[in-house]
């Protein structure tokens, strides 16, 4: 559209000198002259044709900043909008949390609501059995069900309170109980609250205990003289009584273990440990003696043997060594017998000798160091039947009662007991034995050796 008037003001101005070039006519007479067309320059054109330009350009821009303004005010309108959905969005997001925390308060209480109606249910349970033994119902002490719970609850600690009240102290009443030898016997009953009680009768008097089924009987530890007091009116220095809990259950007096009780305990492993101890102190015993011997005649020997050889009379050393026993007497014969023999061919005969009484000296040794090691296996072993022994009573029976339990925990640990008990004298006394018996190695060896050379000094004389 701007290169259209430009164009037909070119045509024009060019149209009358190209119609005259190219369609002329022929040369006609000259007529009469015409009017001249009126002409354009190229510049005037494009003069217009800028300033039409320049009027384009100038709404254009107009028009640009209009739009301009108009975008930016949108722009600024929607920022405004957005600022004001974030503030919401942030405000709804608070509100939220706000909300989640409630929820989870509620939930917290909720719950804890639940754990106290169910404990306050096992209160009442128990509560009411408790008070059910001691002959208060719920209907007698208003705290029946049917009531607001703060009704029952203030009911309920009224009537415990009541019957704390009434059985914390001293009471008197006729009743029967039985004596040491099962027999039942009448007297006065003196209650130490509910914890205690004294019987003061003409049969026997004393402290009492729980004979099960409400029943009582005199505890064997003598208490007649606080017994007496009580039923005097006064309150001794010193109350050995037995305290209680119940009387459901028949207290047994404590047992006095004996060591065959202990050993009984640990079952047959626990006897089969202490024979192996048994055997383990014969085998002690037989040692020591018998190394005590054989270490007590090496003196002996030497002194009857050496004044013979220095005579060199070996025929009567040897007679002389013969007439004592034990494992160095032997050796030194050996020697005596060999004492002519070269150095070397003799030091190999004394060693033969030693190393033949070394099985006589060690005797027993062995054995003893392989019951030493055996006794805490048996006791593991022990450890391992109790335990299993214990599972399968909780297996059956549950964890209840512990008087059932006791059994396989008893094997357990009195068998390791005894395992050690066994094993550490055996390891100490069996090695210290071990050591006695290469001592007297040594000292035969150093016998003959004195020997030897007592023969070769005085050969040396005599050369």
């Amino acid at each position: 559209m701007m290169r259209r008037p430009l164009l037909g003001v070119l045509l024009a101005c060019l149209a009358p000198a190209h119609v005259d070039a190219q369609s002329a006519p022929p040369a006609e007479p000259a007529a009469a002259p015409a009017q001249a067309p009126a002409t354009v320059s190229v510049e005037d054109a494009y003069r217009r044709e800028l300033a039409f330009l320049q009027a384009q350009r100038r709404e254009l821009q107009a028009s640009l900043e209009r739009t301009r303004s108009s975008f930016q005010r949108d722009q600024a309108a929607l920022e405004r909008e957005l600022s004001g959905l974030e503030s919401r969005l942030l405000a709804a997001r608070a509100g939220a949390d706000q909300m989640a925390g409630q929820v989870a308060q509620v939930e917290e209480q909720t719950l804890a609501s639940q754990e106290n109606t169910g404990l306050l249910a096992a209160t009442w349970e128990q509560a009411g059995s408790t008070l059910a033994g001691l002959g208060i119902e719920a209907g007698d002490g208003g705290f029946a069900e049917g009531q607001p719970d703060d009704t029952r609850l203030a009911a309920l600690f009224a009537a415990a309170t009541a019957e704390l009240g009434r059985r914390s102290g001293i009471r008197r009443e006729q009743g029967m109980y039985f004596l040491a030898d099962g027999t039942e016997a009448r007297g006065e009953i003196i209650h130490l609250g509910s914890v205690a009680a004294f019987a003061v009768g003409e049969q026997g008097s004393g402290a009492l205990a729980p004979a099960g089924a409400g029943r009582f009987k005199l505890w064997p530890e003598p208490a007649q003289d606080e017994a007496r007091a009580l039923a005097a009116g006064r309150m001794p220095a010193t109350l050995r009584a037995y305290l209680f809990e119940s009387l459901a259950a028949d207290a047994q007096p404590p047992r006095t273990k004996t060591l065959v009780d202990t050993v009984n305990d640990g079952g047959t492993i626990g006897w089969i440990i202490v024979a192996l101890g048994a055997l383990a102190l014969v085998f002690v015993v037989l040692r020591a003696l018998f190394l005590r011997s054989a270490g007590a005649s090496t003196d002996k020997v030497l002194a009857a043997v050496a004044p013979l050889v220095q005579q060199r009379r070996f025929e009567d050393a040897i007679g002389a060594a013969k007439r004592h026993k034990g494992s160095s007497a032997r050796v030194v014969t050996a020697a005596l017998r060999n004492i002519d023999r070269d150095p070397e061919h003799l030091e190999d005969i004394v060693s033969e000798s030693i190393l033949h009484e070394s099985g006589r000296l060690n005797r027993f040794g062995a054995i003893i160091l392989v019951i030493a090691a055996v006794a805490p296996l048996l006791g593991l072993l022990g450890t391992v039947t109790g335990m299993i022994e214990t599972f399968d009573i909780i297996t059956d029976f549950g964890t209840g009662d512990p008087k059932l339990l006791s059994g396989g925990i008893a094997i357990a640990l009195v068998t390791t007991q005894l395992g050690l008990v066994v094993a550490i004298p055996a390891l100490l006394l069996g090695n210290l034995l071990s050591g006695w018996a290469e001592r007297l190695k040594d000292d035969m060896e150093q016998a003959a050796l004195r020997i030897t050379n007592l023969a070769r000094e005085d050969r040396a004389v005599a050369a």
